[in-house]
């Protein structure tokens, strides 16, 4: 039976909080606020819980998922970070983008793009990530909340509680959060490519 935890999406509960996390650590997928919108996630070691979530998405094998990092230190251990990079997510994070980078070995082969060996990394801005990334003290795998069929994210959980109520293992209900993807932008390059156009602006990449 899935939980379902009410967080407050500006003052996060600890106590709740901290029963999310829990989640997580057991191996749970949870569904949790973002600032662009609702996202699946669960641990970054955790195999069975990323082929729930690819199920539940319905996903191929060349998906990129992505790192939910607290801050530009931990996003270092889990991609490969250039100077010029360093730049541009220091200038650009915490929002809604989503970057695209070559992973390092502390990236589970199962996560990675299949071919390029990427991982998309983020450093969101909302209370509630970020006292989950807090608290879990390692990155969330994530993958937008886009149920089958749908092209647009979900932004607000209580229109698709019934259709997931058994598929994952808590849900934290913080209202409404934004049904906009994030904008993802590629350095594997030498330039910035920006792939997709979402809620946050793209123009400094193009």
């Amino acid at each position: 039976m899935t939980r379902i935890l009410e967080i407050h999406a500006e003052n996060p509960q600890l106590r709740l909080v901290r029963q999310a996390v829990d989640v997580l650590r057991q191996g749970g997928v949870i569904i949790y606020p973002t600032d662009s919108a609702y996202a699946l996630g669960c641990h970054l070691q955790d195999k069975a819980a990323l082929q729930r979530i690819t199920r539940i998405r319905q996903l191929d094998k060349n998906h990129n998922f992505t790192l939910m990092c607290r801050d530009l230190s931990e996003l270092a251990t889990y991609a490969r970070v250039s100077n010029t990079d360093y730049r541009l997510l220091k200038a650009f994070t915490p929002d809604a983008y989503t970057f695209i980078l070559r992973a390092t070995s502390e990236v589970p082969r199962l996560m990675l793009h299949p071919k390029r060996k990427t991982i998309g990394i983020r450093v969101p801005d909302h209370p509630v990530v970020t006292s989950l990334l807090g608290e879990l003290n390692e990155p969330i795998l994530s993958s937008t909340l886009i149920m089958p069929g749908e092209t647009d994210p979900v932004g607000d959980i209580e229109h698709v509680r019934d259709s997931l109520a058994n598929k994952v293992d808590l849900i934290i209900d913080s209202g409404f959060c934004g049904f906009e993807a994030t904008t993802v932008v590629s350095l594997e390059d030498e330039a910035p490519e920006v792939l997709r156009i979402g809620k946050a602006d793209p123009a400094p990449f193009e």
